[in-house]
């Protein structure tokens, strides 16, 4: 796909847990309500945790009540990108992707009625991001 950031899937298995493997690597999800981010409120940026490429901003985290960490905006509209998923058998989803390495983030719902200013909530895995306090 010609990432920014590429490596073996031998080397991202060294450099990852094996549950961050799973849903970086594998499009896997953690349980809802599980994740370290769910509640987060501190100020901050989100990176990947796979490659650190800056994801997400805090200002445009919001609750949800969905049981993983919610935006409604990623921190640049490059800093992520978006595919058909159709894993789930008669239930299309659009899955979010890290565009500098391909990881898989989770996935994006539109027109749910939270009163987002873009009307989408990015749903996010919390293993698959690391969040950086800022001042």
């Amino acid at each position: 796909m010609g990432y920014k950031v590429e490596k073996t899937d031998e080397q991202w298995r060294e450099e990852l847990t094996d549950e961050e493997y799973r849903v970086l690597r594998e499009a896997g999800t953690e349980r809802a309500f599980t994740g370290e981010y769910t509640d987060t409120k501190t100020v901050g940026i989100y990176n990947c945790r796979a490659c650190g490429a800056e994801l997400f901003r805090s200002e445009t985290k919001f609750e949800s009540h969905c049981g993983w960490p919610s935006f409604y905006d990623p921190a640049d509209s490059d800093a992520v990108e978006t595919r058909t998923d159709t894993s789930l058998p008669g239930r299309p989803r659009t899955e979010v992707l890290c565009a500098a390495c391909g990881s898989h983030l989770g996935h994006v719902f539109e027109g749910e009625g939270y009163g987002t200013p873009t009307d989408l909530r990015y749903c996010i895995n919390s293993i698959a991001i690391r969040h950086v306090e800022t001042a």
